[in-house]
């Protein structure tokens, strides 16, 4: 999605209006889009006016198009500028430029990493020369008709504030892998950005260039349990991207110092703990999964570990299509429940994802505190967490919990908003509808009451239609698949082949559950089963429909929680026997956040309260189907 779009002529009128941030903002409120605010605004006024400069050149026809803050497919990030036009042999390309205020930064010895006073705070993020690169490459990489129509795409960054005196502390040696793929210019090089520009751009293209970036055919989205064994093989199927990318860096020089350390006998070997914090859909399994696949490749001893056996069995069974074997890949993924008597600094780098869901102890035969366990057993132990989706009353994964075991056993602590994942990568990078949920189920409360329609999504006052709306999705490339809230019991159990369904709804609507089936996200017969929060938490779909049952209700203006109506046959969560109604409370909407979030390109609605539709209808503006 592109906010501004004009003409060279027609922004440099902008820019001579004295109106281009107030135009942007415009764009921005009538695609119903939050941003920053006042920072944003400013750096608009400020940035736009310094390009304004470096276009001021007749080798640049005035009807050149250009734009100003575009949405990269599928992800919530966006480029600064671009510029699209043809070069003086007639073909088309589009510069990308990242635009950046500093005066200075500060180098890191991690691969592309820079420390920068930006958000209010000296922070580590990506060199912008790397960012650039790496938007670029999503580009190519996701739209169909970039590679079809030969357009050519060439990335920059340009520091228009930064001072000459500082130039080595961004353009050096230890950033020149990012620099010769995406050029940087300071705030002296406005002629060489010039250059840069017009070796691409000089007239308009032969095409409309940003309505092909803006709305050309996309390629799906890859599903990292699909991309799991190209990934061990040491392919490069996912580009990370910002925070992302810092995180990753992060850990891998831990573990790099940390084997260094515990090679020489005469320095005592301390251990690190670090924690990645991030929503539903901002990366934390991709990074977690590419960390296990390059720290393996490179040699060092890594463990995956998640509480959860749903992407554990999936990932088991993508593998041994492949051949592995399976001790090899038990030895990689690894349960929650296998380190309660591993020795001290097992393996040098164990990755918990979905930290949250830790327990106190492993069974009631053994362990303490798997919180305990896990950094214990590892030099380095990386938390992947999203304390908004504990989902039963047993999970004791938080930020203070692993802090206190980090102190008890000495361990530095790594956390903060360099390790905070914000990126939304999935929901088709809609930020938007993460907020509508939050505020739709009283998470938390935000400035999206609606969200901008760049998310597929559907309600429908009938459970059988939705489900054969979704069944054409899935027939496509069976990546779609319905889930429920756990208020239906579990009847079918003891005869899952038999008769008896466990969900019966209106419009002759009958499912089973399916407990029976660990592999309910890739195996094509599962379809007409309905997967639940502990069967499809840690996985994600291209679209999902979710039945609300009837421990959510919109009732005096408000949407509220009855903990009375989970399944007695949940013997999971805890949540219809917890003594702490808050807590239950919390519970039931974290679920449901979890569940409306698993799709990344669309979700399709029905609640058994239709008070609740119609509410969910009113906010979104959209029909009930």
């Amino acid at each position: 999605m592109i906010i501004y779009e004009n003409t060279k002529g027609g922004f440099i009128d902008d820019i001579r209006g004295g109106c281009i941030a107030q135009k942007v903002q415009m764009e921005f409120e009538r695609h119903n889009i939050a941003h920053n605010n006042d920072a944003e605004f400013r750096a608009w006024s400020n940035s736009l006016l310094y390009m304004r400069n470096v276009l001021d050149d007749t080798a640049i026809d005035d009807d050149v198009r250009l734009a100003v803050e575009y949405q990269v497919p599928l992800t919530s990030k966006r480029v600064d500028f671009l510029i699209a036009g043809m070069d003086d042999v007639g073909a088309n390309n589009v510069v990308i430029i990242e635009l950046k205020q500093w005066e200075d930064s500060g180098m890191t010895s991690r691969p592309d990493v820079v420390t920068a006073f930006t958000g209010g705070s000296n922070r580590a993020v990506c060199h912008p020369s790397y960012q650039a690169y790496s938007y670029a490459k999503i580009i190519e990489n996701f739209n169909e008709d970039v590679n079809k129509e030969k357009i050519s795409l060439s990335p920059c960054a340009y520091l228009h504030n930064y001072l000459e005196s500082n130039r080595s502390h961004i353009d050096n040696e230890l950033y020149r892998d990012a620099i010769s793929c995406a050029p940087i210019f300071l705030s002296e090089d406005v002629e060489r950005l010039r250059t840069f520009i017009k070796k691409y751009v000089k007239k308009k293209g032969s095409i409309d260039l940003l309505m092909k970036i803006d709305h050309g055919k996309l390629k799906p989205a890859k599903a990292l349990q699909d991309s799991l064994t190209s990934m061990l093989k040491g392919n490069q199927e996912f580009l990370l991207v910002d925070e992302q990318k810092v995180a990753y860096e992060t850990v891998r020089k831990l573990v790099g110092n940390a084997v260094k350390e515990a090679s020489n006998p005469l320095k005592g070997v301390s251990k690190s703990v670090v924690i990645v914090s991030g929503g539903p859909g901002t990366g934390k399994s991709v990074v977690a999964i590419k960390l296990l696949c390059d720290l393996i490749g490179k040699g060092f001893s890594a463990n995956y570990v998640t509480k959860n056996a749903a992407p554990r069995n999936v990932y088991f069974q993508k593998l041994r299509q492949e051949k592995y074997k399976l001790a090899y890949i038990k030895n990689l993924f690894k349960s929650s429940d296998s380190f309660w008597n591993a020795p001290k600094d097992l393996l040098d780098c164990i990755i918990v994802d979905e930290a949250h869901r830790l327990k106190k102890k492993s069974s009631i035969f053994h362990g303490e505190n798997q919180v305990k366990e896990l950094i214990n057993a590892g030099r380095v132990t990386v938390f992947f967490i999203d304390e908004d989706q504990k989902i039963t009353t047993k999970d004791i994964g938080s930020k203070d919990e692993i802090r206190k075991w980090a102190d008890f056993y000495g361990a530095k602590l790594y956390e903060g908003e360099d390790l905070t994942l914000v990126s939304q990568f999935r929901c088709n990078g809609s930020d938007g509808y993460l907020n509508f949920l939050d505020n739709l189920l009283g998470i938390r409360q935000t400035a999206n009451t609606s969200f901008d329609f760049d998310y597929d999504i559907h309600l429908f006052d009938s459970p059988a239609r939705m489900r054969e709306a979704l069944r054409k999705k899935n027939d496509i490339n069976n990546k779609s698949r319905m889930i429920a809230g756990y208020c239906y019991e579990w009847v079918s159990e003891s005869n899952p082949n038999g008769d008896d369904y466990d969900i019966i709804l209106e419009d002759d609507f009958k499912a089973k559950w399916n407990f029976q089936n660990s592999l309910f996200a890739i195996d094509p017969d599962s379809f007409d089963q309905v997967g639940c929060i502990h069967t499809t938490q840690g996985l994600e779909f291209d679209y999902c429909g979710i039945i609300i049952g009837k421990d959510m209700r919109y009732e005096n203006g408000s949407v509220i929680t009855d903990q009375s109506k989970e399944a007695v046959s949940d013997k999971s969560s805890g949540i219809r026997s917890c003594k702490d109604k808050a807590l239950a409370d919390k519970l039931i909407r974290n679920t449901y956040k979890t569940l409306l979030s698993r799709g990344q390109k669309g979700c399709y609605i029905y609640c058994e309260d239709k008070q609740l539709l119609r509410y969910m209808s009113d906010l979104l503006r959209i029909p009930v189907e």
